[in-house]
């Protein structure tokens, strides 16, 4: 049992991509700012993008308590290649290959389980905030009678609906991949079709791994989400009600960071000077840029590149684009002349 005098301790352990560990360290930033005491565990890679913003913070609060827990991650010897400690690794433009390599990453963190054990049972914090993709972390933590609580960066109407279609299958009914179809006993009437979809056998390794992502988030201790109410009221209500009955909205995690420095030393290196891009920004009128970005992941093929700029530069609007550089990126994705003329 915790003392009276002793600071509740958060432990958060995010998946190893930009998109997890940012609000990981958000939320680690929230928990401290309300007297607890917050650790993320990481590879040595990542400790050392999330220091700087770490630093950041405890200079501008020296009274609150947030670290890193480092845990070794040997890629070669888990079949990895050298430095492969982040998705951001996964370069290639093969669908296949990123796959391939995505799956070998997933189930390589199982390395970690060890790790996590033994540092749960040194220092037996109050509760353990694990990564959707962690599957393992509730046999970790319930080993040692430690709350395990799930965290997904992202909000809760995908959840409601990956839910819906796994339960009914309406895309197995359809015709064609093009064929409209509405997502039974989801709220709001969504009409979606398979080409708008990620329909994963759940007999292939990844359909297996993804099944028991699932069903970590109904075994686990709760769910906790980067998201609010009253942004997606209706799928919050179906989620308790249907899915995970214990989870807790917490978003927009963002909004811990206050000042300029913390807000742009969250995230990585832009290859544009960032004040010319706040001086452009700030020439502009309020809400007249347009904002685009897939995150630092997806895999868009240089033909979807040359289409999205079309229609960006068809639309008249101005817009800030951020784009991710893959290996072997010598095609031009951007029609002849595009740049000069927006």
């Amino acid at each position: 049992m915790r003392s009276k005098s002793r600071k509740p301790h958060v432990m958060l352990f995010p998946f190893m991509a930009h998109g997890h560990m940012i609000p990981t360290l958000d939320m680690a930033k929230l928990f401290s700012s309300r007297g607890a005491k917050s650790t993320i565990i990481t590879t040595p890679l990542n400790s050392k993008i999330l220091q700087k913003p770490i630093d950041t913070f405890k200079n501008l609060n020296p009274n609150l308590e947030i670290e890193i827990k480092i845990f070794d991650f040997p890629c070669v010897q888990l079949g990895l290649p050298e430095g492969c400690e982040n998705a951001d690794f996964f370069t290639s433009n093969n669908n296949d290959d990123r796959l391939y390599m995505t799956l070998k990453f997933f189930l390589s963190t199982r390395f970690f389980k060890d790790q996590l054990e033994k540092l749960l049972e040194t220092t037996r914090p109050d509760c353990l905030i694990a990564d959707m993709f962690f599957p393992w972390a509730n046999e970790a933590a319930e080993k040692f009678h430690v709350p395990r609580l799930v965290f997904h960066g992202m909000g809760y109407f995908s959840l409601c609906s990956e839910y819906c279609m796994r339960v009914h299958k309406p895309q197995m009914r359809v015709a064609s991949s093009c064929e409209p179809f509405v997502i039974p006993d989801l709220p709001g009437n969504i009409v979606i079709t398979q080409d708008q979809i990620n329909d994963l056998d759940e007999e292939t390794e990844m359909g297996k791994f993804i099944i028991e992502v699932k069903e970590s988030d109904v075994k686990s201790s709760g769910v906790i989400m980067n998201s609010f109410y009253e942004l997606e009221p209706d799928y919050v209500d179906f989620y308790k009600s249907n899915v995970a009955k214990r989870t807790w909205h917490i978003g927009p995690l963002s909004v811990m960071n206050r000042g300029f420095e913390e807000k742009a030393g969250r995230g990585k290196k832009a290859s544009i000077d960032e004040n010319e891009c706040l001086k452009w920004l700030d020439s502009m009128k309020p809400n007249s840029v347009i904002y685009i970005s897939f995150g630092s992941v997806a895999c868009i093929k240089n033909e979807q590149l040359m289409e999205i700029a079309a229609g960006l530069e068809a639309s008249g609007a101005s817009f800030i684009w951020v784009v991710r550089k893959n290996t072997g990126d010598e095609e031009e994705w951007l029609p002849e002349g595009m740049e000069e003329r927006t």
